[in-house]
């Protein structure tokens, strides 16, 4: 049952739903690192979430529709969480915050250089990712052109560099 908001200002409601410490990594990490397993998300977050949390997470995140919980098709103890279109338009937010933390924070190169290429792609490019996280959440024609794909390419490409430049 939801809570009666404090306030009818967009602001407001918007942090209500997304304002605590976990909520925007678990989406975060559905939406960049296409995990949709309560495992993966609990073992692959870099912030390490506990798994109680991550429990009261995705069922708030279910309950407020940013997301949806089915059986996994291909296990049957298995749960699979999708991003829904409410979701997916966080894409332009998730760009901005990005964009802001690379130009105030302490970012690393190889975790900030998705939100680079996102703020150099601009619109258009937030665009066309939230097609192809469309095709991988909701069913939608896959796109021509692999977001994702570029965006996972490149942190790769920049964890092997930074590889070869650390002092053996």
């Amino acid at each position: 049952m939801k809570d009666t908001p404090r306030s009818g200002c967009p602001i407001n409601l918007t942090l209500e739903i997304l304002g605590d410490r976990w909520s925007l990594i678990v989406l975060r990490d559905m939406m960049f690192g296409n995990r949709r397993h309560f495992r993966e998300l609990l073992t692959k977050s870099e912030e390490g979430i506990a798994s109680n949390i991550l429990a009261n997470r995705l069922r708030r995140l279910v309950e407020e529709g940013l997301i949806t919980r089915a059986d996994d098709p291909s296990h049957k103890q298995k749960t699979l969480y999708s991003l829904t279109e409410m979701g997916i338009a966080l894409v332009p937010v998730f760009a901005m915050m990005g964009a802001w933390g690379r130009r105030f924070l302490p970012v690393t190169e190889e975790l900030s250089i998705r939100a680079e290429l996102l703020e150099e792609g601009g619109p258009p490019m937030w665009e066309a990712f939230m097609e192809e996280l469309r095709a991988i959440h909701l069913g939608a024609p896959p796109p021509a052109r692999s977001v994702f794909g570029a965006l996972q390419a490149a942190y790769l490409a920049t964890v092997a560099r930074r590889a070869g430049d650390a002092p053996a």
